[in-house]
């Protein structure tokens, strides 16, 4: 395949995926490993065999050295190109199957020293209580628009979050009153963007750069985890289950589709393990 022949698939593909109404990171992403896709085996969609695939999955495997879940994430790209084009793909384009592992939280401690550290500004904290407080996800929460915010409902309307679903989610008092302190200056911003939150160059600011801003303010704030926004969904989710929130309201506040989905999200952690083993415990 010729390198103009490349740019000329993956444009369709970005159109087609467009059309499905997938979200621009999705859009982004998905066309990203497409076109390295498409550069590894050197073929048009339909020309891709049995073979092609067997050496693609073990370039990503023992070449990019990739983890279980981004060989995952690959195939599911490539198996949307296919789609894109109306080809059946070959059988043997599978994705490994993840491990089910324990995912990083926070405890009350380090979620209050995340909360209570020194921002340099008011946008930063407002992201990260939003993130504690609401449990969306970071692609969900750069896509806010100042309309989607109602300060006095204490609600924030995802649009078209994951699998192109909108919904609801709910505020907790401080996350509220966090917000309205940020929106007196969002309100007064020169920038022509339905963005709720803007980067310093009034652009919508992206996923990277919370993750960044994230990363370097749970290390300032001595948490030695690695934080990300992920660790702060998957915080609010542990918490709320610790609470004793029931799974499928969970379920409902993080937009999963399925309730597999969330049990993975919402362990029982060990402190919370062992109160329950000394309240129910057998006694002989």
């Amino acid at each position: 395949m010729e390198k103009s022949e490349i740019i000329g698939t993956i444009e369709k593909f970005k159109r087609w995926l467009n059309g499905e109404r997938k979200s621009r990171y999705t859009v982004t992403e998905y066309s990203m490993l497409a076109r390295d896709f498409l550069r590894f085996t050197g073929k048009a969609p339909s020309e891709i065999g049995y073979d092609d695939i067997e050496g693609y999955k073990a370039y990503l495997a023992l070449e990019k050295r990739y983890s279980k879940g981004s060989q995952y994430l690959c195939i599911k790209a490539v198996r949307s190109l296919f789609k894109c084009f109306g080809i059946d793909p070959p059988k043997n384009l599978t994705s490994p199957t993840r491990s089910k592992k324990v995912p990083v939280y926070l405890t009350e401690e380090e979620t209050r020293r995340l909360l209570n550290y020194s921002y340099s500004n008011i946008r930063d904290l407002a992201i990260v209580s939003i993130l504690v407080y609401t449990g969306i996800r970071v692609s969900e929460l750069c896509s806010l628009n100042i309309a989607d915010v109602d300060l006095e409902s204490g609600t924030l309307k995802v649009i078209s979050g994951k699998g192109d679903k909108d919904r609801i989610t709910l505020m907790s008092n401080a996350c509220i009153s966090t917000l309205k302190e940020y929106m007196a200056i969002r309100q007064r911003a020169r920038s022509d963007s339905r963005a709720l939150f803007l980067t310093y160059r009034m652009n919508r600011i992206d996923p990277s750069a919370v993750q960044r801003m994230i990363s370097s303010a749970s290390r300032e704030a001595g948490i030695s985890k690695k934080v990300t926004p992920h660790v702060l969904r998957h915080t609010f989710a542990t918490t709320i289950l610790r609470n004793g929130g029931d799974i499928r309201f969970i379920q409902k506040l993080l937009g999963h589709s399925s309730i597999a989905t969330t049990e993975i999200y919402t362990h029982i952690d060990e402190n919370t393990l062992r109160k329950m083993y000394e309240k129910f415990k057998p006694t002989y």
